[in-house]
């Protein structure tokens, strides 16, 4: 775990780097052309998953450490992944640009309070948890390096669109060395570990999307908003979730990794899946994805 106390933070800071990059404040100021839909999706992402996602464990009857994990997951916000399957399926992607920006602000706050709290809950988790000072990590983990890249975009807006995709790259391959090092300690246990998540996040990633499109949709939100909607409320930052479980200076704990690195796998198929029913849903609304 040495190796993992120096380029687990790393990692992660350099993919909120990269999320910075592709970040301006017209990206926050849009929140006033869209704001049924982003308040309806917001609502969903803090206060209604995380419910959801409580009620799954306590049905499920999951040990300490992987409850927290599912948590854990649930109160990560969208990624940028959410991006690319709203673009691919007609959703509005201004939209999802929009709600990533909030989301990762949000995050900063919610996800150690949720986390926080479940770890009280459930006890027994094997770790101390997110006290104040951890908290505070997490802010410079994830605000500080959003902050600086938003700064990079804002003065230097060519040099951060050609420095997108090396940043991404290097985060990607630091982060899964890491990952394959954490599993590789779990190995024995992996295969328990996979049979006692494997079913509930993929009934947690089915709910969210579900949530995330018929949410807006019964609030009145137009169907390209909702599939937006649908996308980044759906598809959880699992990577964010990953680190912060894995990295020695916050939760240091592999259990609690093996839910977010499971969904993280299921969550391709479940989108996908979910992407061409609404695309397919009505032929009046695959001709309007068409014309979108």
């Amino acid at each position: 775990m040495a190796l993992a106390s120096v380029f687990l933070p790393i990692a992660l800071a350099i993919i909120m780097l990269g999320l910075g990059l592709s970040l301006t404040i017209a990206d926050f100021r849009r929140v006033l052309a869209y704001p049924k839909a982003t308040v309806v999706a917001l609502t969903c992402q803090i206060l209604i998953l995380p419910a959801v996602c409580l009620g799954l464990v306590l049905a499920f009857g999951l040990p300490p450490a992987l409850a927290v994990g599912m948590m854990l997951l649930a109160a990560s916000p969208g990624g940028t992944t959410a991006n690319l399957y709203s673009h691919l399926f007609g959703g509005d992607v201004a939209l999802n640009v929009t709600l990533t920006a909030i989301n990762s602000v949000l995050a900063v706050f919610t996800l150690p309070l949720v986390t926080n709290l479940s770890l009280s809950y459930f006890g027994n988790a094997g770790t101390l948890g997110l006290q104040f000072d951890k908290t505070l990590q997490v802010v410079a983990i994830v605000l500080v390096p959003v902050a600086v890249g938003m700064l990079v975009r804002a003065f230097a807006p060519r040099f951060a669109d050609r420095m997108g995709t090396p940043v991404k790259i290097t985060s990607a391959v630091v982060l899964v060395l890491v990952i394959l090092g954490a599993l590789l300690q779990e190995l024995d246990n992996l295969a328990g570990y996979i049979s006692s998540v494997g079913l509930i996040t993929a009934l947690f990633s089915v709910i969210s999307l579900t949530v995330g499109y018929w949410a807006p949709r019964l609030a009145g939100v137009g169907r390209r908003q909702a599939i937006a909607s649908c996308m980044e409320i759906g598809i959880h930052n699992a990577t964010l979730a990953i680190a912060v479980a894995l990295s020695p200076a916050l939760l240091n704990n592999a259990q609690m990794a093996v839910p977010a690195a499971t969904y993280g796998i299921l969550m391709f198929l479940t989108a996908a899946a979910a992407g061409f029913l609404m695309r397919s849903r009505t032929p009046e609304a695959a001709a309007e994805t068409t014309a979108a």
